[in-house]
């Protein structure tokens, strides 16, 4: 199969996907954020609680900030129960998606391997192994042999910086079409009655007597019994609107794509020593990503430091790619929290609840993240698989501590 075939196979959708609605002056449920999450858990809502009263907002198109600046990689082995947990949930729903969502979202389970670098790297590796197994994840260890076999272009000579000693593989891991889940997701909310509301800036969330009643946008107040915030990047912005200080930091999470390739890697290959990831999507171009950049900047774009150190980092585990052209760079913002793990819940304010702090995990978790999400809004009560990750923890100490934990960056 040419890289020309491969793009002739990612099929078409249809120009009109959903309702273009005008807001209503009031709602049952508001989602501040019109991505992967927001999507997901509207449609969630509707669909598992017959909560349609609901409205989907976002400042710019859907779908249109990190849901379209992600790397597309879907994989739950991490190490600790409570990541692991969700994680996994999410992983068993991408499974099914497609048929769920009646559309197309090029779930690819290609598998996917962490490479281990140094002794303490296999200790690690195989720790994480034993721990997935427990949860009832597909987990494997390989030896450098092993991780060749998955994974032909792997560089394994024992004559480099940072030599090949192992890997976990995850089988059932791999990648999706990030904008056919998007869009996904936003048709099969619509098709159930929620609106979807573009260029619809939120400038203020209302808050009387300790209790959420609407917020304030650039296309008029919408009232609403219950807000739930899910902007990736800005959650701090949007919860100070409310008097809310969030323990969350945005940082660029930058990535770059090739030139359009022949079919050459199978696999999505991790490496946190040399700090690079990298797959190949379904037309063709490689697909590479590594750590987020350590200042806090809102601007969609990072240093190019960080661009030629993973550039780097590839070439030692791939020297086929030494010839390939970097087609396009671009650049997300994440909120990063102290314990490297999401926040999913409620907050002191009645009403209102908070979706954030998923750093770079949060495209593998947008089906269960909106599952458990859309269940703690309707019952008032955290999901269980939710329960670790709530804004509390940060108080009580109980953190959830995935730094490192699940090889590059988070």
């Amino acid at each position: 199969m040419t890289a020309q075939d491969t793009a002739d196979a990612v099929p078409e959708l249809p120009a009109t996907l959903w309702r273009d609605p005008e807001p209503k002056r009031g709602y049952d449920v508001v989602i501040v954020g019109g991505g992967g999450h927001g999507l997901a858990t509207a449609y969630y809502l509707a669909r598992n609680h017959g909560i349609t009263d609901v409205a989907v907002v976002d400042k710019g198109w859907l779908a249109g900030g990190n849901m379209a600046r992600n790397t597309t990689i879907i994989r739950s082995n991490y190490l600790l129960d409570a990541s692991a947990g969700i994680y996994e949930h999410a992983m068993k729903l991408w499974e099914g998606l497609a048929d769920d969502l009646d559309c197309p979202i090029l779930f690819s389970q290609r598998g996917v391997l962490n490479l281990a670098h140094s002794p303490q790297d296999v200790r690690e590796g195989v720790r994480r192994v034993n721990a997935n197994r427990l949860n009832g994840i597909d987990a494997e260890w390989l030896d450098p042999r092993q991780a060749l076999e998955i994974c032909p272009i792997l560089n394994i000579s024992p004559d480099v910086r940072y030599p090949v000693l192992g890997a976990t593989y995850q089988p059932r891991a791999g990648i999706a079409r990030h904008d056919y889940v998007a869009w996904g997701f936003a048709r099969a909310a619509d098709r159930l009655g929620v609106d979807l509301i573009q260029d619809c800036e939120v400038t203020g969330i209302e808050v009387d007597s300790g209790r959420v009643t609407g917020v304030s946008t650039t296309r008029g107040l919408l009232t609403a019994r219950k807000v739930a915030l899910c902007a990736a990047g800005h959650s701090s912005v949007l919860a100070e609107m409310a008097g809310l200080r969030l323990p969350v930091q945005s940082h660029p999470l930058q990535a770059l794509v090739s030139e359009l390739l022949e079919p050459v890697h199978p696999t999505v290959v991790m490496s946190n020593a040399v700090h690079v990831y990298v797959s190949q999507a379904h037309k063709g171009e490689l697909v590479m990503g590594a750590g987020i950049d350590q200042y806090n900047s809102y601007a969609q774009r990072g240093g190019l430091h960080v661009i030629q150190r993973q550039l780097a980092a590839a070439l030692e585990l791939f020297p086929i790619f030494a010839r390939a052209h970097v087609l396009r760079t671009w650049g997300g913002i994440v909120d990063v929290t102290p314990d490297a793990s999401a926040i999913l819940g409620l907050t002191p304010i009645d009403g209102l609840y908070l979706n954030c702090g998923w750093g770079t995990g949060g495209f593998k978790a947008t089906p269960g993240a909106g599952w458990c999400y859309a269940d703690t809004i309707a019952n008032g009560v955290p999901h269980p698989l939710a329960a670790p990750l709530t804004l509390e923890r940060f108080a009580t100490g109980a953190l959830v501590d995935e730094h490192g934990a699940a090889a590059v960056a988070h």
